[in-house]
């Protein structure tokens, strides 16, 4: 049976390396950033972009490569207990691998648009939703504020009401209740060494390098 993070990998354009009756071997790289480390200032530090990419990032790709090894090997041998063992480790890293491969699209540099405000139909849904733009960021910023902890806040769509939410998921859990279109992540690793433990001011800031036409790109494809 495949784990959940290698299904929604799959789903997401991934080739998968090894195949066998058992298993789908599916190898991971670090995608490189559309933008420099130091783009994003003076919203998000050149520092902060460097280790949130080339560390973190890079981790969470080596533990899922390295569980997903494991878990082939597993699948070969017949053990049972060890496939099972090995699901949390596959959900955390590739759940960080999925999130932060959109996180980085989701934004943008001042001089390509990062922060120019929403337009067509993503901003007529916002409006329908939540009254304004500025009422939506309201409420998606007390929803991210609010994570206990460390996660992700959400912007998705449901293909079955047809409407945008706001959601959040604990730790490196992708959103799977909706189609993800703009996540921000609220773990301290992508703030602390610039806004130090005070949350609401990086979330302040993220908005003026949030690339409204990515996600708006999303948000038509969704539909």
């Amino acid at each position: 049976m495949l784990s959940i993070a290698t299904r929604s990998l799959k789903s997401s354009g991934f080739k998968p390396a090894v195949r066998c009756l058992a298993a789908v071997r599916t190898k991971v790289t670090l995608p490189d950033l559309p933008y420099g480390y130091d783009a994003l200032e003076p919203y998000i530090s050149t520092e902060i972009m460097k280790l949130h990419h080339s560390k973190h990032h890079q981790a969470y790709v080596n533990g899922y490569n390295q569980a997903e090894e494991k878990l082939q090997g597993s699948f070969q041998a017949g053990n049972l207990t060890e496939q099972i063992s090995l699901q949390n480790a596959i959900k955390f890293n590739g759940g960080g691998h999925i999130n932060h491969s959109l996180f980085w699209k989701n934004l943008a540099p001042k001089s390509a648009g990062g922060g120019d405000l929403p337009q067509g139909d993503l901003l007529s849904a916002i409006e329908s939703e939540w009254g304004s733009f500025d009422a939506f960021v309201s409420k998606f910023n007390a929803a991210a504020a609010g994570v206990q902890g460390s996660g992700w806040a959400w912007l998705g769509y449901s293909k079955e009401s047809k409407r945008l939410a706001i959601a959040t998921t604990p730790n490196q859990d992708p959103l799977l209740s909706h189609v993800p279109l703009l996540g921000v992540d609220v773990w301290e690793h992508a703030y602390y060494l610039q806004y130090k433990n005070v949350r609401p001011d990086y979330l302040k800031a993220i908005w003026e390098v949030i690339n409204w036409k990515e996600v708006a790109e999303r948000f038509s494809k969704a539909q």
